[in-house]
């Protein structure tokens, strides 16, 4: 049972429905007329499960697709399909068959725009970025990066309620799946496809040698470190950027407490992370434990300012009392991982 759980990836897929979570309460929180919790926990569900079969039956594929390469590599050497506890075919079916019922389930109980975008997702990932990018070029994670950036609009599209796609023709087709209503959705989709390149480079920086010898061009490996790094800092900055973006849409342009309270706190976490971006060393040597220290700093860091990311604007949905209490806690929280890593000079603290 444990291997097919394996199959699906589920520390990436819990990530994923976390921002589709948030998703949908920021979208139920900023309603005038707010819906009861009722409705609302109901909707939470309907995002996580159907979340959790579409994104983790296109992770069962990718592994089916990748089952040549990953046993070359230490860190998928272990993966069901390579360690053979579970069958290629086997693989393949179990991906395929979850993924369909998840599109089914959001169909039937969120409409269809809802299954519109889990299952662009699912070809996405599958056919755009596995097939076709990953290892044919070094952009692979930056256009890839898409397919793992639309939980948030499918959380959106949940919590709104059942809506039809306009078939009669491809203009209308196009407009009724992006037309939310709010551009509040998008701002958390640029916020994970922003992220998601130097979040992953950071890793690359140190593991990208394993991706050169299996045939998967990574971006150290092809255009160098410093390249990587520069290229890494541009995305943060850009990052920064958003963090005057939330706020605006979120309370429309207004300078109420809430709206004030959100853009101190994503300016200070945007920097806090940015900062560890800009100490990155292309010259740094590896430590006994076969990485970089500051390129893991940067990973561990990374993976924390999303979450704080999205926590903060889930609070600041709330109103000036929430608001303030999200960047309390993403302040606490920096804090504490920085008194820790200043003591063990551990990154993953």
């Amino acid at each position: 049972m444990m291997a097919w759980l394996r199959l699906t990836k589920p520390g990436v897929v819990i990530l994923l429905q976390v921002t589709a979570v948030c998703a949908v309460l920021i979208h139920d929180l900023t309603l005038d007329a707010r819906p009861s919790i009722g409705h609302t926990m109901q909707s939470v569900g309907i995002t996580v499960l159907g979340g959790y079969l579409t994104a983790g039956g296109a992770n069962a594929i990718n592994m089916w697709y990748d089952r040549d390469i990953d046993p070359k590599m230490r860190r998928t050497s272990k993966r069901p399909i390579p360690s053979g506890a579970i069958s290629a075919n086997g693989a393949l079916l179990f991906g395929v068959s979850i993924s369909l019922l998840g599109v089914v389930w959001f169909t039937i109980m969120a409409g269809e725009i809802a299954a519109f975008w889990a299952a662009f997702s699912i070809l996405f990932y599958v056919f755009v970025y596995t097939i076709w990018l990953k290892r044919s070029t070094v952009q692979n994670i930056v256009i890839g990066g898409l397919a793992g950036s639309t939980p948030p609009l499918i959380g959106w599209w949940v919590a709104a309620g059942p809506s039809s796609l306009d078939w009669s023709g491809v203009v209308p087709l196009v407009s009724s799946s992006l037309d939310t209503g709010s551009f509040v959705p998008y701002y958390m989709v640029a916020l994970i496809f922003l992220w998601t390149p130097p979040h992953f480079w950071a890793l690359a920086l140190y593991k990208s040698k394993e991706y050169h010898d299996v045939g998967v061009p990574m971006m150290p490996g092809v255009k160098g470190f410093k390249r990587t790094i520069l290229e890494m800092r541009v995305y943060g900055c850009l990052l920064l950027l958003t963090s005057f973006v939330g706020p605006y849409l979120i309370f429309s342009g207004n300078d109420s407490i809430a709206s004030i309270s959100f853009l101190i706190g994503s300016l200070f976490v945007a920097i806090w992370y940015v900062k560890t971006l800009f100490v990155l060393d292309h010259d740094e040597e590896m430590d006994n434990t076969g990485r970089m220290p500051k390129a893991a700093r940067s990973f561990w860091v990374s993976q924390l300012y999303l979450g704080l990311m999205f926590l903060m604007a889930l609070f600041a949905s709330s109103g000036d009392f929430g608001s303030i209490i999200g960047s309390i806690l993403a302040a606490l929280v920096i804090v504490r991982s920085e008194k820790k890593f200043s003591e063990t000079g551990k990154p993953f603290v």
